[in-house]
């Protein structure tokens, strides 16, 4: 007969049995599924290993801090950012542009990103600075300029709109009425940001 301390032990003898990358994987996600539920504050070393079905001195033995930790779950769940499509107008590049971050924001691995952000004080947050800013402002940016550089090209941009403060909106709008707001950004909600603001931001003459 098998029963579920049967089962449990086998689960157990199993997960104790992965060694190397398999294990480390397993950590990560663990990490990053502890972020995105509890956040910061409440993610722990001892959960994450529960999570993992590890021990916690296998945490440890690769990870001497949460703050180590949290950084590497960070670098390996980031979403990767490519190129964005031309679709023939900046309004609807813009458009495409930003589903892709709602989404990513949303996902596991955002709502990680966003409780690091969030809940760090100035010295902790210091320690996913380079991870966050390689892995989520530099992507972003360098796909804002494409589709705003497209945009001058076709002469439906403003030549001077190729700028930091430009470059800054969407994702500064994203975030506080994110945090601010509690929106989760609808289609309709992104379509009225690129109508109310971006277009205008950005057309010729700025008007």
């Amino acid at each position: 007969m098998v029963t579920s301390s049967w089962v449990a032990a086998q689960a157990q003898t199993a997960a104790s049995r992965r060694r190397g990358a398999v294990l480390e994987r397993a950590i990560l996600d663990a990490a990053l599924e502890q972020l995105s539920t509890v956040g910061w504050s409440g993610l722990t070393m001892e959960g994450v290993a529960a999570a993992a079905q590890t021990g916690k001195a296998a945490v440890y033995r690769r990870w001497p801090s949460k703050e180590d930790l949290v950084a590497d779950a960070l670098r390996a769940g980031l979403p990767r950012f490519d190129a964005v499509p031309d679709l023939g107008g900046v309004r609807e590049d813009l458009l495409y542009l930003c589903r892709r971050a709602r989404d990513a924001m949303f996902s596991p691995s955002g709502s990680a990103v966003r409780s690091v952000i969030y809940e760090c004080d100035a010295a902790q947050a210091e320690s996913f600075h380079a991870v966050i800013f390689e892995g989520v402002v530099e992507p972003t940016i360098k796909m804002l300029r494409e589709v705003i550089e497209r945009g001058i090209e076709r002469g439906e941009v403003r030549a001077d709109a190729a700028n930091g403060y430009v470059f800054d909106a969407i994702p500064a709008m994203m975030m506080y009425r994110s945090k601010m707001c509690g929106s989760e950004w609808l289609d309709v909600d992104l379509e009225e940001m690129i109508d109310q603001l971006m277009v205008p931001l950005l057309r010729q003459g700025g008007s």
